[in-house]
């Protein structure tokens, strides 16, 4: 893996490790980086899910991006919340098939879909797709 100069990824990588492994993450990181985000200010933005970055955004105030180091630093961490959560998203998906798949070893296709709400057919095509993605085992917000 190449490393960029002054990105230490010992300390990016953990932060990051809802972005592939390998290149990914170092790029990310040398542009976070280069625009003068610092790996705590990835940290305390992903920590409350982007919360403070959307409201100083709705806020209207024609400086409120300064706060983190101008419209490209708010433009990168929006897009490592957006990261973060498309992350989440796939493995909230991923446990859904694991947990269909587990039903289905006794309750049918047509119950499982009932009490889901979806079709027969939305089941069959769930269990057809089985993501090898590796997951965050937690969220940055909550504590070890």
């Amino acid at each position: 893996m190449e490393r960029q100069p002054g990105v230490d990824m010992a300390v990016w990588g953990p932060l990051l490790a809802y972005r592939a492994r390998g290149d990914e993450r170092t790029v990310v990181a040398g542009k976070l980086a280069d625009c003068g985000i610092s790996p705590q200010q990835l940290a305390e933005v992903l920590s409350d899910g982007g919360d403070e970055l959307y409201a100083r955004a709705k806020s209207r105030d024609q400086e409120w991006a300064d706060h983190f180091g101008g419209p490209l630093a708010a433009a990168l961490l929006a897009a490592e919340v957006s990261a973060l959560a498309a992350h989440l998203n796939s493995r909230a998906a991923a446990i859904r098939v694991q947990a269909i798949d587990d039903m289905l070893d006794s309750v049918s296709a047509v119950a499982v879909a009932a009490h889901l709400g979806v079709s027969r057919q939305k089941i069959y095509e769930l269990t057809r797709a089985r993501p090898a993605a590796r997951f965050i085992d937690r969220v940055p917000w909550r504590k070890p």
